[in-house]
């Protein structure tokens, strides 16, 4: 597919107004193709050539002013439009499209439950084209008229309020002036749960499988709905710019959710059909705060261009987690982000691929789909964090507000932003700008401190890296109370970095922590005396952040080579047992589990780093016993599960249905036991085939694909890796659980032959499928359990003589790099 690159878009905006879509789809044409029909009014500044995009399955006709055009000048989906005149022109296109199966243009999906089918859009980047004929960038915004011909049992959802006007036919509302990929359709035979806000029609939509698990959760994503809602209007002096607000959640879909304005699409796994934690939960309603901010920061404003990516996602990021915080009862929202989300960032930023938060230019929109990354979200979202402990939250929404009133339904850039947010400060925001937005990289900040005199102490900060810091240094002094353990805050010394001379800091404190409060974006050190009582003293800390803030730290440290990944392990298994935010434990057994032991221990570490994590999870099953914290102890119980290395005690569970003293075994932990007893060579294909027949719905379906890949029997391995390199078969969702079976650290000398293979089978499986398969094949199919010297031979002549597309380049960039690290690490090397 020939991608549009930034020159081509800035010359089709100088030439082009577009004015309106009317935009026809059948879909009642059969289960492959459906009928597109395109009306296009635009106008032409001055007398030129150009071109419009689509890639349909078969161009049936063209005319442009009435005049027909030749199917067969499309040249790949490129339609040239020459000798236009200026002034205004009508553009019709009819052609016939086909539906995808990996979550891109318009996606079609048969529930296995049921037999019910559902179709949906994702038309991010340039997949519009997959389902009607467009000008496909950002900046040539339109309205759009849409009418749907459906099935006549299905219902269709559309940006604006649709209305059925009889034998299947579906109408929507006249859109505001929006971008080619924010178009949305969703139609099925949905499940709705429908209520009104503030004078607003507001939905909930799902499967009709899932109907009984959405309804007991409507009220908890209706109430976050509404908060954040009013949350906003009381932020922004732009009220809600659309005419109704549903949220749907769609099978197999590629991203977390899309920000389509009034019709924003989730991953249906948030339809939780299974037991789940408090964090969970708050994930979830975190994403509807982050796509109910784009709504403003996206749709009503637009980037210009996908340099400035930055502006949507940055800025949601940054508005979900401190809204939900405001405006819920999900209060601790800082937590998570810096245990979850802001190490996404800090990694990404020390790879090869790493880039500014607002790149110089994004020549094309294949590059530019790579940038939706821990930079885009996590870092951005820290920078803008810090720029409001910076700027002042009253300037920083007087500067926001600006912004959104001088280019409401258009389109800005990073200049337009900055410029807004000047005119509401005194300081020098382009400064700031250019420090935060325009670098790569993680600074580093370390503690140095020196006595003074009468036992006082004074503080100076190391700084490697060139921005600027307004961070928090907390000061921790034992407790000295009869149990003792415990660590009391001091005082918190704010500081701006690069400082002027040392800080008084009075007698040393038994822990210096930097960045407390995590308001900046920096890898933090700690001194001597500070690390040892890290080392005791952890759990003692009082606040979760300060507590996320540490364990951040440690786990920099081990993948900078300055701490033994053991050592990590030892100070989980003395402190976890003892803590009390569900994402902090999460997170560092997360950590624990994907990294050091898959990873970072060399293999004949690895069994006694899995027993160390198994003796934790059994005590946090202990400590849980009493039923008083079900989430923690469902966290526990899952990882016990997955870092078993004998089969008898989860066999028992998944036999008898539960974990003694409860939880009893939903779906999600009965495919995660068989799953893990695949692995040990403790399941076969009958007992797979029994589960699913328990449990046939789309997650069976790829619990069952998982399991399968799995078996440590060399016939279910290759047809596992025909499945996936030599079919095209299976759906988005499907590829990646079986790849997510495949390789395993226990089945490495099972699987050795296929590591050459990969690199070749995954670049001929990406040209043949495209970006989302190419993605999925670079995240979850990559060997990344083979640390050794001649997978990262391979893969770097890999990409030095395969030419890989450039979503799988970019994943084995990445993979390849954490491979060298993970190699650094296990040869006791710094990383």
């Amino acid at each position: 597919m020939s991608v549009l690159t930034r020159d081509e878009a800035q010359t089709r905006a100088g030439l082009l107004d577009v004015h309106r879509y009317t935009i026809e789809l059948d879909l009642t044409t059969g289960d492959e193709i459906f009928d597109s029909r395109t009306l296009i009014r635009f106008s032409a500044r001055a007398d030129g050539d150009t071109f419009v995009e689509v890639r349909p399955a078969e161009l049936r006709s063209v005319t442009l002013d009435g005049q027909p055009l030749d199917p067969e000048a499309l040249d790949d989906n490129r339609l040239p439009l020459k000798n236009l005149t200026a002034g205004e022109h009508e553009l019709r296109v009819h052609a016939h499209m086909r539906y995808s199966r990996t979550g891109e243009g318009m996606h079609r999906f048969t529930d296995p439950t049921d037999g019910e089918t559902y179709v949906y859009t994702q038309l991010f980047m340039d997949d519009v084209q997959r389902v009607f004929a467009a000008f496909d960038q950002p900046d040539l915004k339109a309205a759009f008229e849409l009418s749907v011909k459906a099935p006549k049992d299905w219902t269709v959802l559309a940006n604006g309020i649709t209305q059925h006007t009889g034998d299947g036919l579906w109408k929507a509302a006249t859109t505001p002036r929006i971008s080619t990929y924010l178009v949305a359709v969703a139609a099925g035979p949905w499940h709705s749960v429908r209520t009104e806000h503030r004078g607003l029609p507001f939905g909930l939509h799902c499967r009709r499988s899932l109907a009984p698990y959405l309804d007991t959760d409507a009220d908890e994503l209706l109430d976050v709905t509404r908060a954040c809602f009013d949350r906003y209007h009381e932020k922004f002096d732009e009220p809600y710019p659309f005419d109704s607000y549903d949220q749907a959640f769609v099978p197999e879909f590629n991203a977390g959710a899309m920000e389509n304005p009034g019709l924003v699409t989730f991953r249906d796994e948030f339809v939780y059909r299974s037991a789940v934690t408090d964090t969970e939960r708050q994930t979830r309603a975190m994403v509807v705060a982050h796509e109910m901010a784009h709504m403003w920061f996206g749709d009503l404003v637009t980037l210009t261009w996908w340099d400035d990516i930055w502006l949507n996602e940055s800025f949601a990021e940054y508005m979900g987690y401190q809204t939900l915080t405001e405006a819920t009862r999900f209060t601790d929202t800082w937590t998570d982000f810096g245990v979850a989300r802001k190490p996404w960032g800090y990694d990404a930023d020390q790879r090869p691929s790493t880039h500014p938060v607002a790149p110089d230019a994004v020549d094309d929109t294949a590059t530019a789909l790579l940038n939706f990354d821990g930079i885009s979200y996590a870092k951005g979202a820290s920078a803008l964090r810090q720029l409001v402990a910076w700027l002042g939250e009253k300037d920083f929404l007087a500067g926001i507000n600006t912004h959104f009133a001088r280019h409401k339904f258009a389109n800005a850039t990073l200049a337009d932003f900055i410029d807004s947010l000047a005119g509401a400060t005194e300081r020098d925001v382009h400064a700031w700008a250019e420090a935060w937005l325009r670098t790569t990289g993680v600074d580093t900040l370390t503690p140095h401190i020196a006595p003074g005199d009468n036992g006082t102490c004074a503080l100076t900060v190391d700084r490697t890296g060139s921005r600027p810091h307004r961070i928090a240094a907390g000061l921790y002094d034992r407790d000295l109370g009869d149990d003792g353990g415990h660590l009391v805050l001091r005082e918190r010394l704010h500081l701006d970095l690069p400082q002027t001379g040392a800080h008084p800091i009075g007698k040393r404190p038994a822990l210096l922590l930097l960045n407390d409060g995590d308001l900046s974006y920096a890898k933090v050190r700690f001194d001597p005396e500070s690390f040892e009582t890290v080392r005791k003293d952890l759990s003692g800390l009082p606040e979760p952040l300060t507590r996320a803030v540490v364990w951040n730290a440690l786990r920099d440290a081990v993948r900078d080579g300055e701490l033994p990944p053991t050592a990590y392990l030892e100070t989980a298994r003395a402190h976890l047992p003892l803590e009390t935010d569900l994402a902090i434990v999460q997170g560092v057994l997360a950590f624990a589990s994907t990294y050091i032991t898959d990873r970072y221990v060399t293999p004949e570490e690895r069994p006694a780093a899995l027993a160390t994590l198994s003796e934790l999870c059994r005590d946090l099953i202990r400590r849980t016993e009493d039923g008083d914290n079900p989430g923690l102890r469902l966290i526990a119980v899952r990882h016990r599960i997955d870092v078993t290395a004998h089969p008898d005690t989860i066999a028992a569970w998944l036999a008898d249905g539960t974990v003694p003293g409860g939880p009893e075994l939903d779906p999600e932990l009965r495919w995660r036991v068989l799953a893990r007893l695949a692995v040990l060579g403790a399941a076969d294909e009958a007992a797979i085939a029994a589960e699913l027949d328990r449990d046939p719905s789309a997650t069976g379906q790829e619990g069952a694909a998982r399991c399968r890949a799995a078996l440590p029997d060399p016939e279910t391995k290759a047809r596992a890796w025909q499945a996936m390199f030599g079919s095209d078969e299976l759906s988005n969702y499907l590829f990646t659980a079986t790849a997510q079976g495949f390789w395993q650290p226990e089945q490495a000398d099972l699987v050795r032959a296929y590591v050459p293979r990969y690199y070749t089978d995954a670049v001929d499986v990406a040209d043949r499928r495209g970006p989302a398969i190419a993605e999925a094949a670079g995240r979850s199919a990559f060997p990344a359990h083979a640390v050794d010297p001649d997978n990262l031979r391979l893969g770097e002549e890999c990409l030095r003589d395969a030419a890989p597309i450039p979503a799988l380049r970019r994943k084995l960039v990445d993979q390849l790099d954490d491979l060298a690290r993970a190699l650094r690490i296990q040869q006791g090397r710094e990383a």
